[in-house]
């Protein structure tokens, strides 16, 4: 039976694009993307998966859970994120949303113990795309980051990799390792380009190596 595969976005979702095609084309046999939910109600991921005919949802941080507390006010900020995260895992373990699978394809959002505890307690897996080597650039403006150490002559090498996800932000297992060269004749446009292309290979790949063990 075809496993479901529930994938988390919050922007444009090209490389939720590449799952999709990938489970159209056969790439991803063992699979399908039984729905795509969204941390911003305006991600064009959205779009994409309504096109190819999954179901969606919006569970919106900003927009919903930090609605009228201000930046300044932290603590309830923190207990609204934790709210979040718990709701969402809440809706992940519906019956009727329950996936095999979770992938976290551009999610931007920082996914705490009480998200990934109850998941984790259903042996439901969880991998990551990160745009960046293992150990390099944990956390957010990875690709930005790379390539200024890059033309700074730090590194020679940059890659992306998919990752089992863990409390710690980007240092879980991984799964699959791509890596590039860096350019110091290239703008980061260019750079920002050759990174994407690698994402929608390895992502693939990453969900195939996840089935694999399910």
């Amino acid at each position: 039976m075809s496993k479901r595969i529930l994938v988390l976005i919050s922007g444009n979702g090209s490389n939720l694009q590449a799952i999709i095609d990938a489970c159209a084309d056969g790439t991803i046999s063992a699979g399908h993307v039984s729905q795509v939910v969204s941390s911003s109600p305006g991600a064009y991921g959205l779009t994409r998966a309504e096109k190819a005919g999954i179901p969606t949802y919006v569970h919106d941080l900003y927009g919903t859970y930090y609605k009228g507390i201000p930046k300044e006010d932290k603590a309830s900020r923190k207990q609204a994120r934790e709210s979040f995260n718990e709701d969402l895992a809440s809706y992940i373990l519906k019956p009727e949303n329950r996936p095999d699978l979770i992938v976290c394809a551009g999610w931007m959002l920082i996914l705490s113990a009480n998200f990934l505890t109850p998941l984790a307690d259903q042996n439901i897996p969880i991998i990551n795309l990160h745009p960046a080597l293992p150990g390099a650039f944990a956390g957010i403006n990875a690709i930005e980051r790379a390539y200024q150490a890059g033309q700074n002559g730090e590194i020679t090498k940059a890659g992306v990799m998919i990752h089992k996800v863990i409390v710690q932000v980007d240092e879980g297992e991984p799964l699959v390792v791509k890596e590039l060269d860096v350019r110091k004749d290239e703008s980061l446009d260019q750079y920002t380009e050759r990174v994407h292309a690698l994402e929608h290979t390895a992502i693939v790949e990453g969900a195939n190596k996840a089935l694999e063990t399910l």
